[in-house]
């Protein structure tokens, strides 16, 4: 159970936004174990908009699942813009959403490097109409957090406060776009 109301909040605002563009969310986790399909599934009556989560803690696991490329993991590692596009893609070609957010990150405390520190995370946004214009293939975007060596658990919190927003610009863009 999620106790934290501002990401309760957070989720219902998200629940809301898919019920008024009429779409299905999926989810493709790492670095947050299900945290995320978790606050979402919080708020009453999600089952109507919120179509699957997946959680991909290992390299296995987001081939096996989502079909990321076990080359592309090997070639950019499994923190990564491209794993992070990789997995949202899945998400949305293994469901039946219209929207996929993933995240895959580097908690803490250890497991970090010069080029990916603890408290990097990716993140990957996956639409499919009817969120694009019309006839517009699928399409996917990535970013990159640093959120810094702040801890295990507020790594992992600023990680579901940052996908919860992304998936509630994309859905309000694509409702007033």
């Amino acid at each position: 159970m999620i106790e934290d109301e501002h990401i309760i909040q957070h989720a219902e605002r998200v629940i809301a936004a898919a019920r008024a563009a009429m779409v299905r969310l999926a989810t493709a986790e790492s670095c947050t174990g299900g945290l995320l399909a978790g606050c979402l599934t919080e708020i009453a009556g999600a089952s109507t908009v919120f179509d699957r989560g997946f959680v991909t803690y290992s390299n296995a696991a987001k081939t096996e699942m989502l079909g990321v490329p076990a080359d592309l993991i090997a070639t950019y590692g499994a923190v990564s813009l491209e794993a992070a596009k990789a997995m949202a893609q899945g998400a949305l070609e293994h469901s039946a959403a219209h929207i996929a957010v993933s995240i895959t990150g580097i908690a803490g405390p250890g497991g970090g490097s010069p080029l990916k520190p603890v408290g990097m995370v990716c993140f990957g946004i996956a639409l499919a109409p009817p969120l694009l214009p019309s006839g517009q293939a699928p399409s996917t975007t990535a970013e990159v957090h640093r959120f810094g060596s702040i801890g295990r658990a507020k790594v992992r919190r600023r990680s579901l406060e940052t996908a919860l927003g992304l998936l509630l610009q994309h859905l309000t863009s694509a409702r007033h776009g």
